[in-house]
This record gives C-alpha cells, structure tokens and sequence, in this order.
C-alpha cells in the first residue's frame, strides 16, 4: 500500500490584476497566498509520509520579475527531497512560456517531463509507472493523449496530464481529449491540471481535476487543495480531498426578505460573515457580498448604496481577517413597481418585457460588433483570465440584472 499527492495549477507568485484598485485590499497577504499554500502541500506531503508528488502543470504563472519565486520553489523541493518524497510534473500553458523556467536547475528528487513526446518513469518499488508530457507552447492545441503509450497491466500506471479535456467554461481549450481516449490506455489514475474547480470525472479509472491550490480572484471561489490518493494492490482505495489554501474567496448571498430595516440587515450581513469564517476554519476570508431578493428596502438600499457598502466593510472589518471585496445589490421590489404602472398599460408592458429579458453570449457580441475587432488587437496575457469578452453564465447574470434595474429605476423615477 501507499499513497500520493496530485496536485495542480499552483501559479506560483501569480500578478494581482487590478487588484490594487479595491478599497483596503490585503494585497500583499494575497501576493504570498500561492507560496504558502505550497508550504501547506509540501508539508502535508511530509506528514502523510506520501510515494510521491505529481504536479499536473502551471507550476509558474510565465515568466518571472526575477529568479527567487524559482528558488523559492526549489527550496520546497529541497525539504521533499530530504524527506525522500520523488516529485513528477508537467509544464501547462502558462510555464511552458517561461524562459527562466527552461534554465533552472531542478533539483535530483523532481523530474520534468519533456515537450517533445510522452515518455515514462518507473518508480520500481512501488511498481508504479507514471506516464507524461509537457506543453511545449502557451497554445497546444493537439490532443496529447494519443501519444500516450499503453499502461503495463503489471504495474499501477498514471498519466499526468495538463488539458481541458472536452472543454470547460472559462478555461481555454488546450491539449483537448475525450475521457473515451483516456480510458483506452488502461491506466488507473489521470492525474489532470488546467481547471481550476475541482472535478472527479470518472471513477473507473479514476479521472480526476484536484483544482488550484490557492484561490487567485473571486471565480475561483471556495475550498482548494489537492487529492491524497491511496493505492493497494494495484488499485485506487480512495481519492481524499485535502485543503491547501490559506485565503479563501467566498460569495456570500444574501436574502433581505425578513429585514425591515437597514440595521436589521447589517445584523444578518454580520451572522452571514461569521458563518463563513467558521466554515473557514481560520482562513482569512475575501467575501463578495451579493443581496438578492425582493425587500421593502430596496429603494433606501440603492439610494445609499455606497454608504450602506462602507457601513458593510466596517462590520467585516470588525470580525477580524474579513474582506469585502464587492457589494452588489440585486434587491427587488417587483411589487411595488407593478402597482406604480397598474394603470398603464404601455409602462406596464415594458415592465415585463424588462423582467423577461435574457443576455446571451451571442447577443453580447452582435449588440457591440467592434467588440471582437477590439478582441483580437489584446495581448494574450491579457485575455488568459477573466476574458472580458467571454463571459460565463453569472457574470451575464449579473449584466443582465444591472441593465433591468437601471431601466426599471429610470421608468420609476429611482435614477
């Protein structure tokens, strides 16, 4: 028996974009974030006293200002190699266009699987044979797997892996495959990176995304780790999820149906935040706060938006190791304004036409054509994260509700 680490996408020292535009953001708690969830799998790996370590790409973020965020990576495996824990990795789309990364030395206890073709290593003792290969652009777009060899039916085989597989929102689709062609080399465990959300794709064989380290922004909401995976006669025992992260995004929605007051529902804001601190279990937290419903505070709520937003930091920062990053308001009073226009029946067609209107992607596009023109002049950098121009379902969620509620304000005099 023995057992494993894999983890993936740990954007080591990865750029804060924007971030230094929010109000009091913990910006250098933030920058150190990845580094010390690296610590926190390093020493998980020493305590679980694991084989050994996979790393299924984006180890790195591109290229760095300078060499220490390397010889910060390789004094952690340093302290794995001393332990006698052996590291295997793949390059993903963002390390592969690391120059730097190319020209440091690793140390003996850490093998990086080449570009050039998929090849093998064998870890004799624990009859274990780890199959891999690296991007060797920021863009792959050949499906890898192919290239695989097939699994040694005398021997635990693993692929590891960096690809979207058949795709997933918000994450380019590099090194594509189909979980069928996963399956048909026979091994027992995909050892995936690139999606940042953990997934488990298949159980037989094993298929799995463990997800990022560390949260980076407020999409990559929630716990993140890696999988401790247990091995026994040549067969996976269980896939355990264990928590790295020391920062924690979190969207924390709030219902203001039962609150007649604004202070009644800062008190329900402030046992909202203490709930997720808990949930937490001592992570310093980066809540988006995001009030969603129908309320009779709706129009004081809008009409003091950003000082109730301000009283809302002030109870966060009360509760210690609590951040707002975002206040957004998505209150409604249907009710109210359907008997404003009771009588009108052109507003009151209008109004409805409003609540029934639906933002596609395509329709984003077709409404400002210069859109993709502008699209395609942006560095690549620039559009890896956060895509301006792609957006996912809630964040057309929450245009679409912006828009119907400028509209509705300005037919009801609530400009």
């Amino acid at each position: 028996m023995f057992t494993f680490l894999h983890a993936a996408d740990i954007h080591l020292d990865s750029p804060l974009k924007g971030l230094e535009e929010y109000q009091d953001a913990p910006v250098e708690q933030i920058r150190l974030a990845a580094r010390r969830a690296l610590d926190n799998l390093v020493q998980l790996a020493v305590d679980e006293k694991v084989a050994f370590v996979l790393i299924a790409g984006d180890l790195y973020d591109g290229d760095w200002k300078d060499y220490n965020t390397g010889i910060y990576f390789v004094s952690r495996m340093g302290r794995l190699r001393d332990a006698g824990i052996p590291v295997m990795m793949v390059s993903g789309n963002h390390d592969a266009a690391s120059q730097i990364t190319r020209s440091l030395k690793l140390p003996d206890n850490v093998i990086l699987f080449p570009h050039r073709k998929a090849e093998t290593h064998h870890l004799e003792q624990y009859g274990v044979a780890i199959h891999g290969q690296s991007f060797s652009a920021r863009s792959v777009m050949d499906d890898l797997v192919r290239n695989y060899p097939q699994g040694d039916p005398a021997l635990f085989n693993i692929g590891l892996l960096h690809t979207s597989l058949n795709g997933r929102p918000g994450h380019e689709p590099y090194a594509p495959c189909t979980l069928d062609a996963l399956v048909s080399k026979g091994y027992q465990y995909w050892a995936l990176g690139h999606v940042h959300q953990r997934e488990e794709i298949c159980r037989d064989p094993w298929v799995v995304f463990p997800g990022n380290i560390q949260g980076r922004h407020i999409r990559e909401i929630g716990a993140k780790g890696c999988s401790l995976v247990s091995v026994e006669e040549g067969q996976v025992i269980t896939v355990e999820e264990r928590e790295l992260d020391v920062l924690r995004w979190v969207l924390c929605r709030v219902d203001p149906a039962g609150c007649d007051t604004i202070d009644s529902l800062s008190d329900l804001v402030r046992d909202l935040l203490e709930e997720e601190r808990a949930k937490a279990d001592g992570r310093s937290l980066a809540v988006r706060l995001l009030v969603d419903g129908v309320t009779s505070l709706h129009g004081q709520l809008h009409e003091k938006a950003m000082q109730w937003s301000e009283e809302v930091r002030g109870v966060a920062a009360a509760l210690g190791d609590v951040w707002i990053e975002k206040v957004v308001l998505k209150s409604r009073s249907r009710d109210e304004l359907q008997a404003d226009f009771a009588d009108e029946f052109p507003l009151r067609a209008l109004f409805h036409s409003i609540e029934s209107f639906q933002f596609e992607k395509s329709t984003l596009i077709g409404l400002v054509p210069e859109f993709e023109k502008l699209r395609s002049k942006l560095p690549s950098d620039l559009l890896n994260d956060g895509d301006p121009f792609r957006l996912d379902e809630e964040e057309l969620a929450a245009l679409r509700d912006e828009v119907r509620e400028l509209l509705m304000g300005r037919i009801g005099g609530r400009s």
